[in-house]
């Protein structure tokens, strides 16, 4: 924590005492302030907002880029609170570390204490955030690829806004350009405590007991804090798949290797369900107990199913099914990205008490308002999160008395799937959007399924078409990477599949 800084300037160089606690006399530190545009980083460095936080390349995500944005976010959040302490958490990836010290040095020479968390799921320092009111920054790339990274920003009231990002962007910092020798701060427990709370105090206790359930632990972040939450349920617990070498788990585009395994770790050990997360524990992964994994949107239509939601907002990418299964009063399609989401549930529930809860097509889960259930209450966590999504599967099984693949069966016949081509240029995919968009011909022979005929456009996020057949085709330049993303619906999951991989192979040439 820092007590106080005291400057005196003298051109642009600033002598900067620093009063740590337990130090005894003040650390007298001498550096050079350079005077930083956001804007110009973002053009320099190729780091900027993406779907979902600040993202780049490893290499580009500098000391100095990242203290820069975490001065802005500190500059920009100031506007509005009273800040004297920042929680900072960060997930496993090799180069997380770094980059959380670059933050947290940018935020002590700025007079804020650093609450640091250590690492843990992103919806565990959200909730720790929300609970203290004061904001946080997260360091994580959640499942793109190990050589690129993120940062992502929480306000004392939540995810920041497209708007907040806006103004992180036009913000002009000053930075240390020696950077900072300063080891990261003790890790407080209080976050990863609270999480594991939050659940262990909604759900029945020993709700799961006589459940056998894999954990899919790869380099996920989370995955201690499932295993504790599982076992204080009562669950017995199989880890398969620990590495210490990260692995970039996508919720929406499976690789066909953890398909496979997902398989034969169910037949080797007769589990009920198999879960697993992403890498910063914000999308789930759960199987049934075939092993065979469920599509995100569905394990969020069935969590807030359970969870008894009047109002549901998702991305226009997510399946038809959350309409025609008819569980929910309203349902409200936005762009795609947990920002779009957030203000979405704002709009509905801001008059009314009704159930509010977000998902997306990645499995990722958003609590609006308070939930009741069974007279448990859960307060509302306005951002992504695995785990609720995972216990909630688990739990409309246990009390509907079925297997997980049985609930499956009482949904609308509709079935998604996506994939994605890597390394595709984002400047390339919106080109190609809007010569589909503009070019009947073109449209026809990259996207329409065998000979069937659009019927519909919508354009909310991307193109997504929907054809004479039933048939939906949605093609997306992802927010996170140069990739260009497909998701494909239909009446069977083979038809699904099929329809993205002939799409994609189309476009590839």
């Amino acid at each position: 924590m820092v007590a106080g800084i005291n400057r005196s300037s003298a051109l642009n160089r600033e002598t900067v005492v620093l009063q740590y606690p337990g130090c005894g006399q003040p650390l007298e530190e001498v550096f050079q302030l350079k005077t930083v545009v956001i804007h110009d980083v973002m053009n320099s460095s190729g780091v900027a907002f993406g779907t979902s936080g600040a993202r780049g390349l490893v290499s580009q995500m500098t000391d100095e880029v990242c203290a820069a944005y975490a001065a802005a976010f500190l500059s920009v959040v100031r506007r509005s609170f009273n800040i004297t302490r920042i929680a900072l958490g960060m997930d496993l990836r090799p180069s997380s570390p770094r980059i959380a010290a670059a933050c947290a040095a940018a935020l002590l020479d700025a007079g804020v204490e650093v609450d640091f968390c250590g690492a843990l799921p992103t919806p565990a320092l959200a909730l720790y955030a929300q609970n203290e009111g004061i904001p946080a920054i997260m360091v994580t790339g959640s499942h793109i690829p190990f050589d690129r990274n993120g940062i992502k920003f929480y306000r004392p009231d939540g995810e920041i806004t497209k708007s907040d990002e806006s103004a992180i962007s036009d913000t002009i910092v000053q930075v240390n350009e020696a950077g900072s020798e300063q080891p990261l701060p003790k890790i407080n427990p209080a976050a990863l405590e609270q999480f594991v709370q939050r659940y262990l105090n909604f759900f029945p206790a020993q709700y799961f007991k006589g459940m056998r359930l894999g954990i899919y632990e790869h380099s996920s972040v989370a995955r201690d804090v499932i295993r504790s939450i599982l076992e204080g349920l009562g669950a017995e617990v199989t880890s398969l798949g620990r590495t210490e070498e990260f692995v970039p788990i996508d919720t929406e585009a499976v690789a066909e290797v953890d398909v496979q395994r997902g398989r034969q770790w169910a037949k080797a050990h007769h589990f009920d369900a198999i879960i697993s997360t992403d890498g910063d524990g914000d999308r789930p992964l759960i199987s049934d107990e075939t092993g065979a994994w469920l599509r995100g949107d569905i394990v969020g239509l069935i969590c807030a199913r359970y969870l008894g939601a009047q109002k549901v907002v998702v991305p226009v990418s997510c399946n038809t099914a959350i309409e025609l299964c008819g569980s929910f009063e309203t349902v409200v399609r936005t762009k795609i990205g947990s920002p779009y989401v957030i203000a979405g549930m704002q709009q509905i529930s801001s008059d009314s008490d009704d159930a509010v809860v977000g998902f997306e097509a990645n499995g990722g889960f958003l609590v609006g308002s308070r939930i009741t259930h069974a007279g448990k209450n859960l307060e509302p966590l306005p951002t992504r999160d695995a785990v609720l999504p995972a216990l909630a599967v688990l739990a409309a099984a246990r009390e509907r008395n079925c297997t997980v693949s049985a609930l499956m069966k009482e949904l609308p016949a509709r079935y998604s799937a996506s994939d994605r081509l890597q390394e595709f240029p984002v400047a390339t995919s919106r080109q190609l959007i809007l010569e589909l968009t503009s070019d009947q011909e073109a449209l026809q022979k990259y996207l329409a399924p065998d000979d069937a005929l659009p019927v519909s456009f919508d354009t909310t996020d991307g193109l997504r078409i929907t054809f004479d057949n039933g048939e939906i085709v949605h093609l997306r330049p992802s927010g996170n990477a140069p990739e260009l993303r497909c998701y494909c619906e239909a009446a069977t999951e083979a038809r699904a599949v099929q329809l993205v991989q002939t799409i994609l192979a189309r476009i590839r040439g």
